[in-house]
């Protein structure tokens, strides 16, 4: 539980909490595809109390209902997303277990340098979500970033009628991207009259307070001919900037074992064991710097400075009790002090303001033209903070001018003319983001309905051009040069070249022997002591407010035309279908970065000239022109073939084809079967293909000669590979629907699925990079690694320096589970019963590079794909306008990796294939959640109030030992926040108004 709580919360929760569970007792099932609603039970109704029109679900470019299509489509209707009530659409979507897993604005605190803070994203199968297609309304959507995702917050939320998630592969019917299959976000086209909606959140303990509302208008006009819309949304929330949370704080990671030893795996002296080379416990945390500076090697190791001293003027010493260290981390020893100020830095919750405004008009000429244009604006600002920047290696000089007297005597009796410390400087605030995105989306389009040749024809056509304007900036980042100029503090001696009074602080390029490196503007820092660094200091190491800033401008246009006819001809078993269309798509992207936000590049190696950012702009553009043709032919009764084809032409890597092959076959009337196997593809995405190699800061474990291993800080430089081609994927399907005739209102579906990725454009993590140069001798991987000796120069001993890393077409991916869905609704007693469950199985997710051990990602828990996935809904409609509804979801437990070998003596030798470790199990967790709402009338209006509580119980989230690499990992929430929530409970409550 959390460190504060609102008391007067917990008997209310109890009470509702009893009302919950006991809706989750009932009879467990739930709501499948667009399941048919039972004879007995009253028609839907929307959320203040009017009849929802009956809903077709579309899993293809033909209309079929959601359970005759061959590909399963789950459909989020407006009632789930009003009955929970997520201040952002996105909270809901990844809960359903098919996308759980997904990245949100809270879990992007992190991506600063590529400017992906604050993206809300939607992951199917795990896959990644450039794999998944995001449509908004049956149409792409511009990209918020340079890699193709599109953060499905730009989205009017208040206009969206429903969510059909298709799960499995789509890219003969929808185009690229669509591998894991298709979240489509459809809006409600026909709204008339006014709806107006306030909605306030807040969590038990009284952060991350959150404001959003909305109005919606609609009307028809010219005999009804006519249609026109407008929505207007705003959201605010204030968030919480650190883990301020009491679970954070026990220091549980993934550390290097300081016990391991490889030589003593490989000799066979009972006097060095082999034990674990990596340790899963508490009380491990950071043991190379400190707030105020540690020296942490040498014969001075252990000193470090606290708070400066007003009768000195410096900074109190002290002397560090050492736990056992490897790398970054001690586990035991002072770690309170070590610890303190770094660890839980990281934003939890980012601050956020989201406005979108949205407009739609529409007329009917005849029912064969009906014309419409759309516009859509969003605009999105948060910020959040990536962490309490440390570094380590920082030299000092015997004569910095802030050095405390008794440690300059220690020096000098050491016979040491510098020492080198690690400090959090933590006289700075955390380094994080401010960013900004303006998505702009305008459509013009026709459609209609005509008979031609003796069929029946439906056909669309549209125009879009789409552009999101970005503004990535950075805040409290420090610029390296004078980071390093400021810290190289003296005192002036008399006479100096820099015409200095004698004894003045100085910093030393400005009275050193070289003019051509002198900053007038330079300010001495003190860096030894906590509380030591003036603010004009800290004002030139901050560059006085110029902080990194990347502009950049996403353009998407997309010309597509679509007809189809449902009676194409007949068979003996009745009409075909056919639908057929073209599209053209043109993504580009520009931006601009100023010299002084720029790297250094020279011969390959790119110098980051700021800490976070060193940002270069993202060029590039490419054209795609694609056909398609899809059918339907009944082969018997009850038995459909459906197949579709595609030809697409990319400028940059060529021609591909992409097809589908499906069956549906109602054996009986209870009973349907359906499959599918299809070809689809995902083709390279603007960052993959153009990315000018940005620089991101971070930290490597390097092995070092002596057994041990080092945490070099580094530069990783990601540039793009025009080479690329289309990944290839084949997708296999086969499921059975069951509507059993003895069961009235019950539906339930299973089904299994297969992915074979191949040619999968990856990219080798920075860490991989350096096992396999280090560890495995890979020489291809010593290429991408620059020391302080150069390019590919990776003698031992050497500290990383920078590394490229470089997309190409070398993984091979091969997924595979199965989906569960079910639903009951029917009319018992006062009221109407709703029952819904979903559930995922994974059964492998395994990656092979073709280098190293294959990986298989299913189950893993530090991921995103546990072994098991659910969600289960029991609601209860009360004739009198009062609903209530429980929700339990979760996942199952896992490990860490399904490659680790687990022990603590007699280990065999740890590789970079097989790692040895104490433990490889993650808890899994369950959730319960509550939703209640009242329906009433206020001067002719109807009007609903709402109540939502999120995590009832609140538990805390299941501890995950995050590392061993990473800087940052101490500043992390010390959990998988991909699946565990992090928030504790949370309450949602508001009132919406419909005239």
């Amino acid at each position: 539980m959390g460190a504060k709580s609102f008391r007067g919360v917990a008997s209310s929760t109890a009470l509702l909490g009893s009302v919950s569970l006991a809706c989750l007792a009932l009879p467990s099932s739930a709501w499948a595809q667009a399941a048919d609603v039972a004879p007995q039970a009253p028609a839907e109704q929307d959320t203040v109390g009017n009849p929802v029109e009956q809903i077709t679900v579309t899993g293809s470019r033909i209309v079929r209902d959601g359970y005759d299509a061959p590909t399963p489509v789950s459909v989020v209707s407006t009632k789930e997303l009003k009955a929970e009530a997520p201040a952002n659409i996105s909270d809901f979507v990844n809960t359903l277990p098919a996308v759980r897993g997904s990245t949100t604005a809270a879990s992007t605190n992190g991506s600063l340098s590529n400017g992906a803070a604050g993206i809300n994203s939607v992951n199917l199968r795990a896959l990644g979500a450039v794999r998944t297609l995001v449509l908004f309304d049956g149409q792409r959507s511009v990209a918020s970033t340079t890699t193709g995702t599109v953060d499905v917050n730009t989205f009017p939320q208040a206009l969206i009628q429903r969510v059909e998630v298709v799960t499995g592969g789509a890219s003969s019917a929808y185009g690229s991207d669509a591998v894991s299959g298709v979240v489509n976000f459809i809006l409600n086209k026909e709204f008339t009259g006014f709806n107006a909606e306030y909605e306030y959140g807040v969590t038990t303990y009284g952060d991350g307070p959150n404001h959003k509302l909305s109005g919606t208008v609609g009307t028809k006009f010219a005999d009804g001919r006519g249609h026109a819309i407008a929505s207007v949304e705003h959201f605010t929330q204030t968030g919480i900037q650190s883990i301020d949370r009491d679970w954070n704080d026990s220091g549980f990671f993934l550390a290097n074992n300081p016990a391991y030893s490889a030589a003593g795996c490989r000799d066979t002296l009972a006097s060095t064991p082999c034990v674990n080379e990596f340790l899963i416990a508490s009380g491990i945390g950071t043991g190379q710097f400190t707030p105020g500076g540690l020296i942490s090697t040498g014969p001075l190791s252990g000193t470090y400075f606290g708070s400066i001293n007003p009768a000195t003027g410096r900074a109190t010493v002290n002397q560090l009790v050492f736990g056992p260290t490897s790398g970054q981390w001690m586990v035991g020893g002072d770690l309170a002090i070590t610890t303190a100020g770094h660890r839980s830095s990281a934003t939890l919750l980012p601050a956020e303001k989201r406005t979108s405004a949205f407009g739609r008009l529409s007329f009917e000429f005849s029912p064969a033209f009906n014309v419409f244009g759309q516009f859509a604006y969003s605009k999105y600002n948060g910020q959040s903070f990536y962490q309490q920047t440390p570094t380590v290696g920082v030299t000092i000089q015997r004569d910095n001018a802030f050095l405390p007297d008794s440690v300059r005597a220690a020096m000098v009796a050491n016979n040491l003319n510098s020492i080198q410390i690690g400090t959090s400087n933590i006289f700075l605030p955390p380094q994080g983001s401010d960013n900004t995105r303006e998505v702009y989306r305008y459509v013009v389009g026709a459609n209609g309905e005509f008979g031609a040749l003796g069929k029946d024809w439906k056909w669309d056509g549209y125009y879009q051009l789409g552009e999101t304007k970005t503004r990535e900036l950075l805040t409290n980042t420090w610029n390296i040069a004078r980071m390093a100029a400021a810290t190289d503090a003296v005192a002036a001696l008399a006479g100096n070249v820099g015409g200095y009074a004698a004894g003045t602080v100085v910093c030393r390029i400005n009275v050193d022997a070289n003019t051509t490196n002198d900053d007038r503007s330079c300010v001495p820092l003190n860096r030894i002591g906590t509380n030591g660094a003036s603010q004009a200091a800290i004002d030139y190491v901050l560059y006085n407010g110029q902080q990194p800033l990347r502009t950049q401008q996403l353009k998407q246009e997309v010309v597509a035309l679509n007809v189809s006819t449902n009676n194409l001809f007949s068979t003996w078993a009745g009409q075909v279908s056919l639908a057929f269309g073209g599209e053209y798509r043109k993504e580009s992207v520009n931006g601009q970065v100023d010299q002084l936000f720029r790297p250094l590049v020279a011969n390959g190696v790119t110098t980051g000239t700021w800490i976070y950012g060193n940002y270069l702009p993202t060029i590039g553009a490419y054209t795609v022109k694609e056909g398609y043709v899809e059918t339907i032919v009944p082969l018997a009764s009850g038995l459909d073939f459906n197949g579709a084809a595609r030809l697409t032409d990319y400028s940059t890597s060529g021609t591909v084809t992409t097809w589908k092959a499906g069956l549906t076959w109602q054996v009986i009337p209870d009973i349907k079967l359906r499959g599918t196997v299809s070809r689809d593809i995902r083709a390279p995405n603007l960052s993959e293909l153009f990315a000018p190699g940005t620089g991101r800061t971070n930290t490597v474990n390097v092995p070092q000669p002596n057994g041990s291993v080092a945490a070099n800080q580094f530069n990783e430089s990601t540039v793009g590979n025009p080479g690329l081609k289309p990944e290839v994927a084949r997708t296999y399907g086969v499921g059975v629907v069951a509507t059993p005739a003895f069961l009235p209102g019950f539906a339930m579906s299973v089904d299994y699925y297969k992915i074979d990725l191949s040619g999968s454009i990856d990219s080798l993590t920075a860490q991989t990079l350096v096992d396999q140069c280090y560890l495995q001798q890979i020489a291809t991987a010593c290429t991408f690694i620059s020391t302080t000796g150069g390019r590919g120069v990776t003698t031992p001993g050497l500290a990383v320096t920078s590394i490229e890393i470089k997309p190409t077409n070398f993984v091979s991916l091969e997924t595979s589970g199965i989906d569960i869905e079910a639903s009951y609704r029917r009319q018992i007693g006062p009221g109407n019963l709703t029952l819904r469950g979903l559930a995922s199985h994974a059964i492998e997710l395994v990656t092979d590079n073709g280098v190293t051990l294959q990986t298989d990602a299913a189950g893993q828990n530090t991921g995103g794909l546990p072994k098991w996935t659910y969600r289960f809904t029991a609601g209860y409609d009360f004739d009198s306008g009062f609903s209530i509804q429980g929700v339990a979801r979760g996942v199952s437990g896992g490990v860490y990796n399904n490659n680790y070998i687990v022990c603590t003596a007699d280990c065999p030798l740890s590789t970079a294939d097989r790692r040895t470790v104490n433990l490889n199990s993650i808890a899994g967790a369950f959730y319960y959640d509550i939703n209640a709402s009242y329906n009433f009338e206020v001067a002719g209006a109807k009007a609903q109030a709402f109540l939502s509580i999120r995590n009832l119980t609140n538990k805390d989230p299941v501890l995950v030992g995050n590392g061993p690499t990473g800087n940052n990992t101490p500043a992390y929430p010390q959990t998988n926040r991909a699946l565990y929530d992090v928030l504790g409970r949370v309450f949602r409550m508001g009132v919406r108004i419909k005239m």
